[in-house]
């Protein structure tokens, strides 16, 4: 099983929920999305980065890594309490400048500020030969869960509402909030385990697995805050069957990208011979 050492080997019993800005109010995706796309990422793994990725895991999958950094919010260190909140969102006025915060060569966990410093930390961590197995673990579980939460659209929400938290709806008759109803309440209800999901909406058509690597996390970022946007136009508050009929195409699609870029971000990462655009990212651009 995933190996840490004995202060983050503490999972909390019960799930600390996330914030879009500092309290701890919303996961994203839940569980089972998290689950969805690492479960997805791993159908699209080249065999050099499965083979890399094997001590790393120890034993577990990438499906099984991806909730630890919601698990661990219930651990009483300060950076589980106090930090590592941040590393889930990020909140701009403008979408368009999202690739101005961009900060590639970070290096120190102090010095994440958003969801974007928090996936090039990791990425660092990860490609760096002196980054010892402790870290390499860290930042392979943080990298499989922030990649899912820049496809939850209200992780690049609006920062007034807390991504949606401060908006209260009604899911089929239940009081919630718009944030927890994508987290959880519009995967939930289709009633499928995260491999019947992740089955369900997988993919190998090659253009569209192409589209969905021709970008770098920033533009993920963009898609997000863009829906986010247009879920918050819509101003919707009594939510049921035809929310669902509307919303959940939106769902499976960001689910999938989600699995898929993760993939592509890995293979990029640990195998040089993975092809870009059809087993690795786009190379960067610039």
């Amino acid at each position: 099983m995933f190996n840490l050492t004995t202060a983050t080997k503490t999972i909390a019993l019960s799930l600390t929920m996330l914030t879009v800005i500092s309290s701890n109010d919303a996961v994203a995706w839940g569980q089972n999305g998290h689950r969805v796309i690492g479960e997805i990422a791993n159908m699209h793994l080249t065999d050099t980065t499965r083979t890399a990725l094997q001590p790393l895991l120890n034993g577990s999958s990438l499906a099984q890594i991806s909730t630890w950094p919601d698990e661990m919010r219930s651990n009483p260190e300060h950076f589980w309490r106090k930090e590592s909140g941040k590393w889930h969102y990020i909140n701009i006025k403008d979408a368009k400048k999202m690739h101005q915060y961009v900060n590639p060569s970070i290096d120190s966990r102090d010095k994440v500020a958003h969801i974007l410093d928090g996936i090039y930390y990791s990425i660092n961590i990860l490609k760096n030969n002196k980054s010892d197995l402790e870290s390499k673990q860290f930042a392979l579980s943080f990298l499989v869960h922030l990649v899912g939460d820049g496809h939850q659209p209200f992780h690049a929400g609006r920062s007034e509402d807390r991504g949606g938290n401060l908006i209260k709806v009604s899911f089929f008759g239940k009081d919630t909030n718009l944030h927890s109803t994508w987290d959880t309440h519009l995967i939930e209800n289709e009633n499928l385990s995260f491999t019947e999901f992740a089955d369900f909406i997988k993919t190998s058509n090659k253009k569209t697995i192409k589209a969905y690597l021709n970008s770098q996390p920033a533009d993920w970022l963009i898609e997000s805050n863009k829906i986010s946007h247009r879920v918050y136009d819509e101003n919707e508050t009594k939510l049921s069957y035809g929310y669902v009929y509307k919303h959940m195409p939106v769902v499976k699609k960001r689910l999938s990208q989600g699995g898929i870029r993760l993939a592509g971000l890995l293979n990029q990462i640990f195998d040089k011979n993975a092809k870009p655009l059809t087993e690795a990212l786009v190379k960067k651009r610039g």
